[in-house]
């Protein structure tokens, strides 16, 4: 699947299926995204819960699992989004690319995928910084979470889902 979108003359962007040759990439993407967005909000060992949940292990195998897709403009990866079943398992925007509806597009392609794959609702966790993203797109917060970390440290984020219709399609 590759579906080219031009918001303007100068801003042509490429959704396409991830590879196994864009793992480095994906993984620096995610990175420098948990770095820059989490850190005012997140304490060292939060970051670094972030960064093994999104380790390239982890993404090799959520793209045999599940569907990673990218955006692509000029020829680098500005963005990544993955769905296993019905559950997104993170959107990053590389922080010079955040505001500009890449995330958005991102996430309509990843609700199609679902509506594709026959469910009905979506499914995922939210971070401090994404919640007012996710919220914006029509996701319900239904439960405050707190992890465990251990050593008495703990990671506050929420659960949050979507009814999607043929709208979403």
């Amino acid at each position: 699947m590759i579906n080219k979108f031009n918001t303007n003359m100068n801003n042509t962007y490429t959704i396409r299926e991830f590879q196994e040759i864009d793992l480095i990439f994906v993984n620096q993407l995610i990175y420098r995204v948990i770095d820059k967005c989490y850190s005012d909000v997140y304490s060292p060992i939060e970051i670094q819960f972030f960064k093994e949940f999104h380790s390239t292990e982890k993404i090799m195998q959520r793209s045999k699992d599940g569907t990673i897709l990218v955006v692509e403009k000029d020829g680098c990866i500005i963005a990544t989004g993955t769905i296993v079943r019905n559950v997104v398992l993170g959107v990053f925007v590389h922080p010079k690319f955040q505001y500009q509806g890449y995330g958005k597009s991102l996430m309509f392609e990843i609700e199609r995928i679902a509506i594709k794959n026959g469910y009905k609702e979506v499914n995922l966790g939210v971070s401090l910084p994404a919640k007012k993203f996710y919220e914006d797109l029509g996701y319900e917060i239904v439960e405050k979470c707190e992890g465990n970390l251990g050593n008495e440290q703990y990671l506050n984020f929420w659960k949050a889902k979507k009814i999607l219709t043929k709208r979403n399609q």
